[in-house]
């Protein structure tokens, strides 16, 4: 079952102990981000914190992810760090960077996915560029999900230390 509009909405609405999301790729183009990626390339920055509904779900509920990166970071994950994370983290996203540039990738064949209260899992569908395909609920045992999330967090190290490196 594809997942669009409220369907996926719904999903940050209804969980009840977390979201989770596994993130493989080095760029994402995101419609909505266009603008302010293509002002970051130019060389503008972003002021913050700010405040937004994202900021304000991960005050109050527990949300995570960790993101597969290799250095050089792209420019993306140089925007998504500044524009995002950076925010993100110190409101309370559990954020964590898996750096595999000198080391093998635990998950070398694992796909961008959501799990939602380690029962729902939704599959992450991208073009290789970045461009999303769609999101679709997967109807199987979440269980290699759940094991997925444990080696991403116990190979990873939380994003405000990456970036002190």
């Amino acid at each position: 079952m594809l997942l669009v509009g409220e369907d996926w909405a719904s999903k940050f609405k209804t969980f009840q102990a977390e979201a989770w999301r596994l993130e493989t790729l080095p760029q994402y183009l995101v419609p909505q981000e266009a603008d302010e990626f293509a002002a970051f390339k130019a060389g503008a920055r972003f002021p913050g914190p700010y405040e937004d509904s994202w900021t304000e779900m991960v005050r109050s509920r527990s949300v995570g992810r960790v993101h597969i990166v290799t250095r050089p970071l792209s420019d993306y994950l140089r925007f998504e760090f500044e524009r995002y994370y950076q925010h993100q983290a110190p409101a309370g996203e559990e954020i964590r960077i898996l750096d595999v540039t000198d080391r093998a990738n635990p998950l070398p064949d694992v796909e961008d996915f959501w799990m939602f209260d380690r029962s729902i899992v939704v599959l992450m569908h991208y073009e290789p560029d970045g461009k999303q395909i769609s999101r679709e609920l997967y109807e199987g045992d979440p269980a290699p999900f759940i094991e997925y999330q444990r080696v991403a967090v116990e190979a990873s190290v939380p994003f405000l230390e990456y970036i002190r490196t």
